[in-house]
């Protein structure tokens, strides 16, 4: 089956449905993603949008804390860019509808989180992300131009006889018939590769499917050492991840052993940016021999806090907890990939006609470490800024591809295998390319790992068709990728930490590492 539109978008978060309801106005829109439409990084945003919009803060301010927390390899005029647009894109989102917090008098109520040096940040109680779905699906749902296609599994790039982007072969995994999506203009919108790891706050559609897929067809991808790991995750064995937004803190929560004590030594205390404090949790829980840290929220007003948190609040009372009154137990988990598919400041990678935007990107706005809730702003403002150059360049694209080569179909692959891989892929990751890093342990990484995104690329190449197959190969993949990143870097900046080289070496690391299939090979 072929389809053919003007914008091609994989993924329906933030950035994918920004991008949707503004390319409506200029033709045919086609969306795929794998899931449902809500199912995204984006929904489990409980944050907010980083913009300056309160009296007292600046643009200066703002860049000035971005650039602090990339740890010296974010790209100084990609980060003026992003945080200068930044007001217009909330605007934007206003006038949609979004429906943010606000104040008595009715101005935009801004909070504060780590790393920030005002309050600064936009949001919709502490269901931000969710707010901003029910927007833009609205949006894009009543525009008849925009066409939505669940349950489609992207696989491939394809690409023309000059190597241009010119779509996507995708799985329709409940008609188990593999769409050919036709356009001259691709954006990829897929978030980041959470799953790749065993404790994440990830949902489980987060598997590197674009990185992965650029990676395949030639684009470079860039920074992906850089893993950001969250540091209050509620510590609950056996049910799903939830996340206890740094809001939380920024609200007046100090994280403490249990006994109580306060252990972050750095001059923001709980507040320090995420590398900082996830590193300081693990020592502590390493030293201490607990399974968990605490986050104590208990001297602030409970009827405030409950305002404040009303999501978070009602989960951990479902959960057992009362925020109010008891301290919360916590843990380091995997959230947020700092690197992905080079791109420009508007948004185009190395292939004509493909362009990235959000998590799967590597921009030059997040460098080493990202500032919170500065990701939903650098979505929506790349989303823009790609929208704005696709819409001048469509007309010179063509769309013009021989079709794509789907695998064999020899047989069922035999049962679990993909499960197995899977566990395998993330204890790897986990164990030796997690919140501390060894050399040694990089080093054996890198090579079982890239064995392993060999087999799940034999495997997938000699059976029938299945997505537990063709996100794992995918997970394999940027896994090696990152694996082999943080080998390759002998320093400690940012997210990524080695004991081996505790110590910043700008002289010969104070760049960005890109890899591309032409130089390193592999699957």
């Amino acid at each position: 089956m072929q389809l053919k539109a003007d914008f091609l978008i994989v993924g329906s978060g933030l950035t994918g449905l920004f991008f949707a309801v503004k390319a409506a106005a200029c033709g045919s829109v086609v969306i795929i993603t794998k899931e449902e439409p809500g199912d995204s990084n984006t929904s489990y945003a409980q944050g907010g949008i980083a913009s300056v919009v309160a009296p007292g803060d600046s643009v200066a301010q703002h860049v000035a804390d971005t650039l602090a927390a990339g740890d010296g390899l974010c790209d100084p005029a990609v980060v003026e860019a992003v945080v200068a647009e930044a007001p217009a894109v909330v605007d934007e989102l206003v006038r949609l509808g979004a429906r943010f917090t606000r104040g008595e008098a009715g101005q935009l109520s801004v909070g504060r989180e780590g790393g920030h040096s005002a309050s600064r940040i936009v949001h919709a109680d502490d269901m931000t992300g969710q707010e901003l779905i029910r927007t833009l699906l609205a949006a894009a749902q009543a525009d008849p131009r925009v066409r939505l296609l669940s349950h489609h599994l992207a696989l491939e790039l394809l690409l023309d006889g000059a190597g241009n982007c010119a779509g996507v072969a995708a799985l329709d995994t409940r008609g188990h018939e593999v769409v050919e999506v036709r356009a001259p203009v691709t954006l990829l919108a897929t978030g980041g590769a959470g799953q790749m790891y065993l404790n994440t706050t990830n949902p489980s559609v987060a598997t590197g499917d674009g990185m992965a897929m650029a990676w395949r067809a030639g684009a470079r991808v860039g920074n992906l050492e850089f893993v950001q790991f969250h540091p209050t995750v509620l510590y609950d064995p056996g049910r799903p991840s939830f996340l206890i937004s740094e809001a939380v803190r920024g609200f007046g929560g100090v994280l403490v052993n249990h006994l109580g004590q306060q252990y972050i030594e750095h001059p923001l205390g709980s507040l320090a940016t995420r590398d900082i404090v996830a590193r300081a949790s693990l020592a502590e829980m390493a030293r201490t021999g607990h399974p968990c840290v605490y986050l104590d929220v208990t001297a602030k007003d409970p009827e405030a806090t409950r305002r404040r948190f009303p999501n978070i609040d009602r989960h951990c009372r479902e959960a057992g907890w009362d925020m109010t009154q008891q301290r919360l137990p916590v843990v380091p988990a995997a959230h947020y990939m700092c690197g992905g598919v080079v791109t420009d400041l508007n948004g185009r990678t190395d292939l004509a006609g493909l362009y990235a935007s959000g998590e799967v990107a590597m921009t030059g706005f997040h460098g080493a470490n990202r500032l919170a809730s500065n990701s939903l702003l650098e979505a929506l403002v790349l989303a823009k800024r790609a929208f704005l150059d696709a819409a001048n360049a469509a007309r010179s694209v063509t769309a013009a591809t021989t079709a794509w080569d789907c695998p064999g179909a020899v047989g069922l692959a035999e049962a679990g295998a993909a499960d197995c891989l899977r566990l395998h892929l993330r204890q790897v990751m986990w164990e030796r390319v997690g919140i501390v890093r060894r050399d040694a342990g990089l080093a054996s990484a890198s090579a079982e790992l890239r064995g392993l995104a060999n087999e799940a690329d034999l495997l997938y190449r000699r059976h029938v068709l299945a997505p537990a197959m063709a996100e794992v190969r995918n997970l394999s993949t940027v896994g090696w990728l990152a694996a082999e990143a943080a080998r390759r870097r002998l320093e400690s900046r940012g997210g990524h930490y080695n004991e081996d080289h505790p110590a910043r070496d700008d002289e010969h690391w104070g760049r960005p590492i890109w890899m591309d299939r032409r130089t390193l090979g592999g699957p």
